[in-house]
């Protein structure tokens, strides 16, 4: 469950992040990468439950990676911003690193494991 917590604080704050440092990712209201941070957040936190295991952690990082970059083309296609599909792995690669983090986290904190 805190792995979903940070989630949903990360992968906003992450997107939007994206939205400022890269000039091919352009939302046009604020509220916008919010909604796709908490997709992300919510699609990655259900991946994590199910991939995220001792000895998956790169199988579960690059599926993350896959995910978050098609997740953010897709869902901005939909809202009414500006997202390349090079603005879209760029913000995947960002959301990926913070990704990584948060694994080694959960791993060494044993909070990966289903009770």
């Amino acid at each position: 469950m805190m792995g979903l917590i940070v989630k949903l604080i990360v992968c906003p704050l992450t997107v939007f992040l994206a939205s400022v440092i890269f000039p091919n990712v352009n939302y046009t209201v604020f509220y916008q990468p919010i909604i796709v941070g908490f997709i992300l957040a919510i699609s990655a936190h259900m991946m994590e439950v199910v991939l995220l295991k001792e000895g998956r952690f790169w199988i579960s990082t690059i599926v993350d990676f896959i995910a978050a970059a098609l997740i953010v083309y897709v869902v901005s296609l939909f809202q009414d911003a500006t997202v390349t599909v090079l603005g879209a792995i760029l913000t995947g690669i960002l959301l990926t690193i913070t990704e990584l983090v948060q694994h080694q986290w959960l791993i060494r904190s044993g909070r990966n494991q289903k009770t």
